[in-house]
């Protein structure tokens, strides 16, 4: 037989087999009685690997990323400073509490801070640079927050590390004294506001030492935003 006659039926053949017939001279195939049982079948479809985690949390992210910030939790230490379009939250009158669950967290990050000689765990117990900006009226707030009022912070917190001494961790906060007669309304135009706060001064960090020795520490100056209290200056005016 020449090739190419070989080749046609060849080309015949693999036809019939797409087409589910058989081939001249192919035996049947057997029934699917005859065919042993297996004892597990096999899955139809092969496992595919599974999507990945970044996959999987991008629908999530994204409407995350789109919904307004949550109400501020009063643990977090702080009040919620922006509205759902991110724009600033303005003033209050509310008189702040020495005992609300938001002022008593701020005293224990401030604590921290003291003990660990790290203003920044201490960030949210200071007064915020968005109310900064909307209180001061001075040529560039945000600069003077940042290079006068957060450094003497940083100053007044190194320092009163050092007063604890090496034997800092072992010391215990007690507790965080306010003199509620003190507590004023400034009203704005006093020391150099647009925007009225309340003020208290003359504060204290009461702890005991590792003998059980009660002491103190100052906590000169405190004024509200919003209904809460933040420290302006920690250990004097400078």
């Amino acid at each position: 037989m020449s090739p190419r006659r070989a080749f046609v039926p060849a080309i015949v053949s693999l036809f019939l087999a797409a087409c589910g017939e058989p081939s001249p001279g192919a035996s049947a195939a057997p029934a699917a009685s005859d065919v042993p049982r297996a004892t597990s079948a096999a899955p139809l479809v092969s496992s595919a690997p599974a999507a990945s985690a970044g996959a999987s949390a991008m629908p999530s992210a994204v409407t995350s990323a789109l919904a307004p910030p949550a109400p501020a939790d009063p643990l977090a230490g702080a009040p919620a400073l922006f509205d759902a379009d991110q724009k600033p939250l303005g003033q209050t009158e509310d008189r702040p509490s020495t005992s609300s669950p938001a002022f008593e967290h701020r005293m224990q990050l401030l604590w921290k801070a003291i003990v660990a000689n790290d203003a920044t765990i201490a960030e949210p117990v200071f007064f915020p640079v968005v109310a900064y900006e909307q209180v001061k009226d001075i040529k560039k707030p945000a600069a003077d927050w940042k290079s006068r009022l957060m450094k003497a912070f940083s100053r007044d917190i190194r320092k009163h590390h050092e007063k604890l001494g090496a034997e800092a961790p072992a010391c215990k906060l007690l507790g965080v004294d306010v003199d509620e007669a003190r507590v004023k309304w400034m009203k704005p135009g006093k020391e150099g506001n647009k925007l009225g706060y309340h003020r208290v001064t003359r504060s204290t960090i009461r702890y005991a030492d590792p003998a059980g020795e009660v002491k103190k520490l100052p906590l000169t100056s405190l004024i509200s935003w919003r209904g809460e209290w933040f420290v302006v200056h920690l250990d004097g005016f400078e």
